[in-house]
């Protein structure tokens, strides 16, 4: 098959978006299939464009056999409605652009990963234009989870979200979604249940394993010594209740021997760190982002890896890629949230779950675990088989090639 993916994120960007378009294309390449992926030019989540994109309109590249069309985007690092509608705009303008005059011959489907909801609208577009099947896949039931956060509160711009939402459920061939939740979601909206092809999230498991050496050297270079290290490695967004975690570290600021790590980048990162210096923090620490290659080591190094989620009923049906790449590398998780994460963590037995925005259920999670090391180690393991045996990318990455090749010969 020919596939022409369209996904705004995509590496040498580091987050979730970027990692699971970047995975599924390349297991679709190993399936023996041709995949050209059309993104922006590197600048998310900053908004600061590198300067080697400066000034151009587009470049072709290539990466582990993915060709790889990167465009223009009118990236800002304001963070006003009109600045992040221009950025979203701008990419639907250029990939539609891309996948008419430089994504040449002739595709046997055409692949949009959503949010951006733009990328679905981009897929829309060129699957009219080129008379191709579109596959839409839905990672967050959006505009739906924007509403609940407080990101979208126009009402002209919901309805119109909501429309074209809905333009792309009725134009897709197949939706891919990432969670059962999702799946229920979309069917009780009346998605026709044919339609709906669930791939969960998994982790890279040929990257993402328990590196116990390249810790221990990351330790000694940050100066953590054998503290606990509790861990938070990712964005630092609206969805993440980083607040309630920063709570918690105030409530724990008088123990020598606990520290908390914030590693990433993100629109409420420079808000954190303001709140930590205010109130004087001395057991937190702030890095900045690092490749995705390096985030294992810290992920190995930590005790415990915090995944806090604000509390929203649509949440309930997210699982934050940070979980699977956690249990991979064997550290267990100290979940804030409900529903689908909290259901798998208990089938995994990979750590502990509490209710979301609870800063003292997750001050006792933590001290519990904290003195126990010998449940961590084998919620740890815990963690790190499940992920081999149920959501390695690999794995999950070839199920998709399979389905999309069932689907176009049928």
């Amino acid at each position: 098959m020919r596939i022409l993916y369209l996904s705004q994120y995509f590496p040498p960007e580091n987050g979730a978006t970027q990692a699971r378009a970047h995975d599924m294309a390349k297991a679709l390449v190993t399936a023996g299939h041709t995949v050209t992926v059309i993104c922006e030019f590197p600048n998310h989540p900053s908004g600061r464009m590198p300067a080697h994109y400066r000034g151009r309109v587009y470049e072709k590249t290539m990466l582990d056999g993915i060709e790889v069309i990167r465009v223009w985007v009118r990236a800002s690092t304001v963070r006003s409605f009109a600045a992040r509608l221009g950025f979203y705009l701008s990419y639907f303008g250029s990939s539609v652009l891309a996948g008419l005059l430089l994504a040449r011959g002739r595709w046997d489907l055409i692949y949009a990963t959503s949010p951006p909801l733009f990328a679905g609208a981009a897929g829309l577009v060129l699957s009219y234009l080129r008379r191709t099947p579109l596959v839409f896949e839905a990672r967050d039931i959006w505009p739906a989870a924007a509403v609940a956060l407080g990101e979208l509160r126009n009402p002209r711009a919901i309805r119109a979200a909501e429309w074209l939402e809905a333009a792309c459920y009725r134009r897709a061939r197949r939706i891919v979604t990432v969670t059962e939740g999702a799946s229920s979601y979309l069917i009780n909206h009346g998605v026709p249940d044919a339609k709906i092809l669930l791939i969960p999230n998994g982790a890279d498991t040929n990257r993402f394993y328990p590196q116990p050496a390249a810790g221990a050297r990351l330790r000694r270079t940050l100066g953590l010594g054998d503290r606990f290290v509790v861990l938070f490695a990712g964005l630092h967004g609206l969805a993440q209740d980083l607040d309630t975690l920063m709570a918690v570290a105030q409530k724990l600021a008088h123990l020598t021997d606990v520290r908390f790590l914030f590693v990433g980048e993100g629109p409420e990162k420079a808000a954190l760190v303001a709140q930590a210096q205010a109130w004087d923090l001395p057991n937190v620490l702030f890095h900045p982002e690092v490749d995705r290659d390096r985030v294992p080591a810290f992920l190995s190094m930590a005790d415990l890896v915090a995944v806090p989620m604000r509390k929203a009923d649509l949440l309930d049906t997210t699982i934050p890629l940070r979980v699977y790449d956690a249990w991979a590398c064997g550290c267990p998780t100290l979940v804030a949230g409900s529903g689908e994460v909290s259901r798998l963590q208990d089938r995994a037995r990979a750590g502990v779950t509490v209710t979301p925005g609870d800063a003292r259920a997750l001050v006792e999670a933590l001290l519990h675990l904290r003195a126990r090391p010998d449940l961590l180690t084998s919620m740890g393991a815990n963690g790190a088989r499940f992920v081999r045996a149920y959501r390695s990318r690999a794995v999950l990455g070839a199920r998709l090639a399979g389905c999309l090749q069932q689907m176009i010969g049928s």
